[in-house]
């Protein structure tokens, strides 16, 4: 039962960042620059691997998140308004994704 919430946590989590990343920088608060839509293709690489509970993707993608939950933390310094706000939901959705992910990978890793 506890995987299953985690598993799901995980994908909402990295869903609701990849939705938030794309909206964020094309629609919400646009800075101008294009190229930080960008930032949203390393999320689609474990994608396909948490939605199918591949334990080696949960271990690798914990790490893909911290730069993710790094970014939001500095723009959230550093902004204002809505992109402050932005930034804070962010920080939110890689801390769940992180937590998910490597309470999944511990309670599936193999017993010796």
């Amino acid at each position: 039962m506890m995987l299953r919430y985690l598993h799901y946590g995980c994908i909402v989590s990295l869903v609701g960042l990849i939705f938030l990343t794309l909206a964020w920088e094309a629609w919400l608060a646009p800075t101008g620059r294009v190229v930080l839509i960008v930032k949203t293709l390393p999320l689609l690489l474990p994608l396909f691997g948490i939605l199918r509970g591949k334990r080696y993707t949960y271990q690798w993608s914990s790490m893909l998140i911290l730069l993710y939950f790094t970014e939001g933390v500095v723009r959230a310094y550093s902004e204002t308004g809505i992109a402050a706000r932005l930034a804070l939901a962010e920080v939110a959705l890689a801390v769940v994704f992180y937590l998910c992910a490597i309470f999944y990978a511990r309670l599936t890793r193999p017993r010796h």
